[in-house]
């Protein structure tokens, strides 16, 4: 059976191993102004778009996934007969409409897939199953990694979705900002007060940044720390504590808002890779979704994994 994964272009899994499995990006477009984007998880472009059309105005960017008839028709033209079988990913449902788009354009799509596959000259059913990952951004990598993982092990459809739902129950996105000012002006735009004009005053004064989690739909703030290299050291600590521990699938997705050279440079950075190694966990990186980046700013730095439940300290 041929079962394919999808994934929204907030999934920041690094695009040579979006290649090598042959993982479907639901695009995501970014506009302000004049400018637009088109976000298909191109590292090179994002950056480029970033620093020359957004900007200090990233934060007033509006983004815009696919619609239900654009995801409904992106399946009846490729993926129906590419596949017996598709696993789409969503980032969580609480932060963006990607999920219900597709979810409703699923429903379309499994009762018009029949003349397409037989006009293809393909005999038996399509099936489809949407997956809200629960989280956010690198959050997102540890379903779709593990999804990779089950196709290659020859799982059945059944025994994909019950471990991908499971994962995604577990899967935590952490993200830490540079910029308070930046992250309250996009909290405003958005409508969202969890990031407050005396916050961002104070926190800036300070240089205190907060440290958002992204775990089982829900997004807030669990830490704070004074001064952007200390919160890496503290965050990338904490991973390490976690994969230590034991982690639900053996992998680590890092996402930084910039070049990732200067990612490899944060501190804690290379104490994180190193019990990584120890332990048998890869360690995924990439450069942040245009999407992530207008809701963090630039060189916000994202981390992500899956593991039984515990009490968040910092």
């Amino acid at each position: 059976m041929r079962i394919g994964i999808v994934v929204d272009s907030t999934c920041d899994l690094p695009i040579d191993f979006i290649h090598e499995h042959n993982i479907t990006i639901l695009p995501i477009t970014v506009r302000i102004d004049e400018h637009s984007f088109v976000d298909r998880r191109d590292p090179v472009a994002t950056l480029k778009f970033f620093h020359e059309s957004l900007g200090d105005r990233a934060h007033a960017a509006d983004t815009e996934p696919f619609s239900t008839d654009q995801v409904h028709q992106l399946f009846l033209d490729e993926l129906v007969t590419r596949y017996d079988a598709v696993f789409c990913l969503t980032i969580t449902a609480s932060r963006s409409l990607i999920y219900e788009n597709t979810l409703r354009a699923s429903y379309a799509i499994l009762k018009d897939y029949h003349a397409v596959r037989a006009a293809a000259g393909l005999s038996g059913p399509f099936l489809m199953r949407v997956i809200d990952t629960q989280t956010l951004f690198a959050g997102q990598v540890p379903s779709a990694w593990e999804g990779v993982r089950l196709i290659g092990s020859n799982a059945s459809p059944g025994q994909i979705r019950e471990r991908l739902e499971q994962v995604a129950a577990n899967s935590t996105g952490y993200f830490l900002p540079r910029d308070l000012y930046y992250l309250r002006a996009r909290a405003k735009k958005r409508g969202d007060r969890s990031v407050g004009w005396m916050t961002a005053t104070l926190g800036s004064a300070l240089d205190i940044k907060p440290i958002v989690r992204g775990y089982r739909k829900d997004t807030q703030p669990v830490g704070k720390v004074r001064g952007f290299e200390a919160g890496t050291e503290a965050l990338f600590q904490h991973v390490i504590e976690r994969v230590r521990v034991g982690l639900m699938v053996p992998v680590v997705s890092l996402s930084y808002g910039g070049e990732l050279d200067d990612l490899r440079a944060l501190p804690g950075y290379q104490s994180l890779c190193d019990v990584c190694a120890e332990h048998g966990v890869s360690v995924l990186e990439s450069v942040m979704s245009m999407t992530a980046m207008v809701h963090v700013g630039a060189e916000g730095l994202a981390v992500g994994f899956a593991c039984e439940p515990y009490e968040v300290r910092f």
